[in-house]
């Protein structure tokens, strides 16, 4: 590692620990337990990414790169833990649905405005929507579950309306934990791309912040940026919904890739830190 760069890791470390810590003690998430996954992650990233001439590196060159001894690799090897993948996946079929329902004529104006949908039918229906745009997961699944965090409303007339423009999970811990795992994932993910693997062609890694703003006008900003990054992101989807295969099956092209762009706000109150001037 260059010069300074162990002291300014450690230092961005502590400062995206914080929350992430805060979340941990809010849930009964102990210290042991973090320290289990940190040695695990530890073993698989050096285990699958720096292997020499495209194999998985050595037990022996793990245990060099990551400080654990032979016998730790070993056993975390051996005993990898448990990844329960259904809350992501659910996330992210959900969120497709929607997207659907916003962008595809076939059920609305096709510009963001979605019609009130029959639950079953070949064309036009709530069931075809689904198996457009979730894959092989059930109707009633996605139907419960859009019903259960109240993005859809079933009519007097039996037809489904969408109520929110975005699926985020509003009674389950579980799914909105499920969020986190990816969405920081993502955002840690281009750092690491701009900094090391393309640093002079970077992905778009933007954010706009100031911090004397009053209270009045923070909660206006809540409202704008909700509005305009909604906007953003519809217009988003659309561009990349004729390009995916799933969606658009005559989509051209080689190779898969997963791309995206996230959009999230942060609030802090200054005035409420331990030792901040009243």
């Amino acid at each position: 590692m260059k010069p300074g760069h162990t002291k300014a890791l450690s230092a961005a470390t502590l400062t995206f620990l914080r929350p992430l810590v805060r979340l941990f003690l809010r849930n009964g998430f102990s210290a042991k337990t973090f320290f289990e996954l940190a040695k695990q992650t530890y073993v698989e990233v050096a285990r699958d990414e720096c292997g020499v001439k495209g194999k998985h590196a050595s037990i022996s060159r793990i245990a060099i790169l990551t400080g654990l001894t032979r016998k730790e690799v070993q056993l975390l090897l051996t005993n990898p833990e448990a990844r329960d993948t259904a809350p992501e996946e659910q996330y992210n079929r959900a969120a497709r649905v929607i997207g659907g329902w916003l962008k595809d004529p076939a059920f609305g104006d096709g510009k963001g405005h979605p019609a009130p949908l029959e639950l079953n039918g070949k064309r036009g229906s709530f069931s075809a929507l689904v198996k457009r745009y979730s894959g092989d997961m059930p109707v009633r699944a996605i139907f419960d579950e859009l019903v259960h965090v109240g993005a859809i409303q079933e009519l007097k007339d039996g037809r489904i309306c969408l109520r929110s423009r975005g699926y985020i999970p509003q009674k389950g811990d579980t799914e909105k934990l499920a969020i986190l795992g990816t969405d920081t994932a993502d955002l840690i993910a281009t750092i690491d791309y701009n900094l090391y693997q393309a640093p002079s062609k970077p992905r778009f890694q933007r954010k706009v912040m100031y911090d004397n703003v009053p209270q009045e006008a923070a909660k206006e900003f809540q409202i704008l940026a909700a509005a305009q990054g909604q906007e953003l992101l519809e217009t988003l989807d659309r561009w990349l919904s004729h390009r995916d295969r799933d969606v658009n099956p005559s989509s051209k092209g080689t190779g898969r890739v997963r791309v995206g762009l996230g959009v999230y706000q942060f609030e802090e109150d200054i005035d409420s830190k331990p030792g901040s001037a009243s």
